[in-house]
């Protein structure tokens, strides 16, 4: 990955921190996309000294839009090329919360900010062709359906219901970004990183803490959980792979919901207009 520019969100802890340090170690140039730029400074400090001078923490807070576009117009004044985005960050809230733009947060932040951040940086990814994008998913997703009438669940919330449905969205994003960027050199894929011992599962399962008991009844760390998104970001394996759903670095086989394209682009029009990117079809 010498010479190579990664953007990986929820860059701070668990998973997406696994990321960071595995493809900074590879040589990469990694992009942190930190709710808080001290966490992605610490994340960095504790980097060998090369790696350190080749990352950059950008602040941001992914359940705000107007924050997701300040974001991507940083990156991409930095670095006019990328050659990886990966799209990890996410929440699990135990109860019904609204962003600044007025809308579910869980939504906004584990789906809408996953759509609106890769658009925001198409141009330097097509710059940076061959490039990809990796979407983290869950099988979770599993069972869980797209409720277009109540995609804000304005008439009820389940913190796990609602989880299992953006994990839904983003394999769907996965599809219809592969469809319409196939001829620009981009490669779109997601992936389920296994059930791993981290701040998200706390959240998702409703126990306050992680460790112990916990880490070791499911024993994958988060260095495990990174391994399919190392392999996506940068094996040669997967070259001109789009569209797909992998686990343990394998394709596998996603929900029948997942894989009905109608769905997918219904999903890309509502996405657009609530990022008010709507345009033209292609």
């Amino acid at each position: 990955m010498n010479g190579k520019v990664c953007v990986v969100t929820g860059a701070s802890r668990g998973i997406g921190r696994a990321t960071v340090e595995g493809l900074a170690a590879m040589g990469a140039t990694v992009v942190l996309v930190c709710r808080r730029r001290q966490d992605g400074d610490q994340v960095v400090s504790g980097m060998g000294a090369e790696s350190r001078a080749r990352s950059l923490v950008v602040e941001a807070d992914l359940s705000s839009q107007r924050s997701i576009r300040a974001v991507a117009a940083e990156i991409a004044q930095r670095h006019s090329r990328l050659d990886v985005l990966v799209n990890n960050a996410g929440v699990v809230p135990s109860r019904r919360q609204e962003t600044v733009d007025g809308l579910e947060r869980q939504f906004a932040l584990n789906h809408l900010a996953y759509f609106l951040l890769t658009d925001l940086l198409l141009e330097p990814l097509r710059a940076g062709a061959p490039s990809r994008v990796v979407s983290v998913s869950s099988g979770a997703h599993f069972g869980a359906t797209m409720d277009f009438d109540d995609l804000q669940s304005e008439r009820s919330y389940s913190p796990g219901r609602v989880y299992a449905m953006t994990k839904l969205a983003n394999i769907l994003f996965t599809r219809e970004l592969a469809r319409r960027v196939q001829q620009s050199g981009i490669t779109a894929n997601c992936l389920h990183p296994g059930v791993v011992a981290t701040k998200l599962l706390a959240d998702y399962m409703n126990v306050p803490l992680v460790g112990g008991a916990m880490a070791r009844t499911f024993g994958a760390k988060p260095e495990r959980g990174a391994q399919t998104i190392i392999y996506l970001a940068s094996s040669p394996e997967v070259n001109g792979v789009t569209g797909k759903y992998f686990q343990n670095r394998r394709p596998a086989r996603p929900s029948s919901e997942a894989s009905d394209d109608s769905l997918a682009r219904r999903l890309w029009e509502v996405s657009e207009r609530l990022t008010s990117l709507a345009r033209a079809q292609p």
